[in-house]
């Protein structure tokens, strides 16, 4: 049990206690001990210097706050909340919003995540921001490795030590090892020898999946088979469409239907509200020339080799519209110079500027026309709901939940989907990519039509704040508290 301490600031969270002592490197540990109350009569006889010992075998850093409990909030729900990485992405903001956003009267929330690899862009900046500190395990990356041993062993030491009500994973990797931790900590107990486990509630996120264009049939095939056994003991399973819902059910045979949540995902709306942006001028763009963007990590599954590809596509069936549009790729990532490369072979290179990570991205759409997205899987593309949520149409590979934020469907023409809020083209058609983006490049009034009822649909229930209420509402629904 912890040590006891009633802490200065009620509504400090255990996230932002835990940041100042919790990283899992093999850093000396740092102590206040000024700042620790003797134990009570309920505590345990572990001192502080045996706490100590456990952390730096473990590779994890603490002071002394660590064991702080406020006392005036032992009744709040303890939630862990787990991510492989915080990498440039909306993963990574949808977790720092829940982990900062929760009512701090109600909920306790740690965010643990593990490290960002080069060329991938972090996200810490972001977190600190919110004024969200995370726990970081070095080891814990995207991959499958023999260090996910350690891993585990690091996340079943920090469960033990915070007794959360709620483990709540995100993404794959951390899905899988988080999950088994809270597993393996719900039912190492005596209580289990009568079929009585800790009240640990386990609930994962499916930001995406890995089912399909990610990896090989053997390794898919694997991956598939762990989720189903993880899914068995899972208390909620949260989907952030309807549709991943159903692909995730019904196609692939995860999890039971009853334990499904459609939770969609929500934005920071101010942070998109920028009317006035600074990407045209910094690339010499005129006004006049039609703006098209893409955003994301540079990799395989975004398969932006389509988009530029089809771009090339559309000088050769209207080079009038070819030349009067523009595209810019804002990200990095392992394919980057691939692409570049690419652009050039294709005598588009004037045509296609790469921008790189950029801090302020989500402050760049005001100067788009439109935005693109070319993926071969997806969950509910972050990028699509903030670009409608600055106004702008969008041109979309008809996969995962996008269809779910396109609004109703209008009509079809040459091989390409209208809907209220844009354009959808089956998965690597090129071809009716090209003529997708010729479509609205030609048509500017109806972009502005889609870019307007997009940004009502997303302002009316896609907000941070609507996202985290339903959060929270699923929690008191786990706990008994609703």
């Amino acid at each position: 049990m912890a040590i006891i301490e009633k802490t200065r600031r009620e509504s400090i969270s255990t996230s932002e206690r835990a940041a100042d002592t919790y990283h899992a490197s093999s850093e000396s540990i740092k102590t206040d001990t000024h700042h620790v109350s003797p134990p009570s009569h309920h505590a345990s006889s572990e001192s502080l210097e045996e706490k100590k010992s456990w952390t730096k075998s473990e590779g994890i850093t603490l002071s002394s706050s660590s064991f702080k409990t406020d006392t005036h909030h032992r009744s709040r729900t303890r939630i862990v909340r787990i991510i492989d990485r915080l990498n440039i992405g909306g993963p990574a903001k949808h977790t720092v919003w829940l982990t900062g956003g929760l009512d701090r009267d109600e909920f306790e929330t740690t965010l643990v995540t593990g490290t960002v690899p080069p060329g991938e862009g972090d996200m810490g900046y972001f977190a600190k921001a919110e004024g969200v500190r995370p726990i970081i395990i070095k080891e814990m990356s995207r991959e499958l490795s023999p260090a996910d041993i350690l891993v585990l062993a690091k996340l079943l030491g920090l469960l033990f030590r915070l007794k959360p009500d709620i483990v709540h994973t995100h993404k794959s990797k951390a899905g899988a090892i988080g999950r088994l931790a809270a597993i393996i900590y719900k039912w190492a107990t005596p209580s289990a020898l009568l079929l009585r486990p800790r009240r640990c509630r386990i609930v994962h996120t499916y930001h995406g999946h890995i089912f399909h264009s990610y990896y090989g049939r053997a390794k898919t095939r694997l991956f598939i088979t762990i989720e189903r056994v993880l899914a068995r003991f899972t208390d909620r399973i949260i989907a952030i469409s309807q549709k991943q819902q159903r692909e995730i059910c019904e196609e692939f045979r995860v999890g039971r239907p009853e334990r499904f949540r459609v939770i969609p995902l929500g934005i920071d709306l101010d942070e998109t509200a920028a009317r006035e942006g600074r990407l045209r001028a910094e690339l010499g763009i005129d006004d006049s020339e039609v703006l098209i963007c893409t955003v994301g990590r540079l990799c395989e599954v975004k398969n932006y080799a389509m988009l530029i590809r089809a771009a090339a596509r559309l000088a050769s069936i209207d080079n009038e519209s070819s030349s009067r549009a523009r595209f810019v790729i804002i990200g990095d990532g392992p394919l980057r110079k691939e692409l570049e490369q690419l652009s050039q072979s294709l005598d588009i290179g004037d045509k296609i500027a790469f921008t790189g990570f950029r801090e302020d991205a989500p402050l760049l759409y005001a100067d788009l026309d439109m935005v693109a997205l070319t993926s071969l899987n997806e969950g509910t593309p972050l990028t699509l709901i903030e670009a409608m949520s600055c106004g702008r149409a969008v041109v979309a590979t008809e996969v995962g939940g996008v269809v779910d934020i396109m609004g109703a469907h209008l009509d079809s023409s040459e091989g390409f989907s209208i809907w209220e809020h844009g354009l959808t083209v089956p998965s690597q058609d090129e071809e009716a990519y090209a003529r997708a983006l010729r479509f609205l490049i030609n048509r500017p009034r109806l972009r502005a039509e889609m870019g307007e009822r997009g940004r009502a649909f997303v302002r009316a229930g896609m907000s941070r704040e609507r996202l985290v209420s339903d959060i929270e509402k699923l929690y008191r629904e786990l706990t008994g508290r609703a």
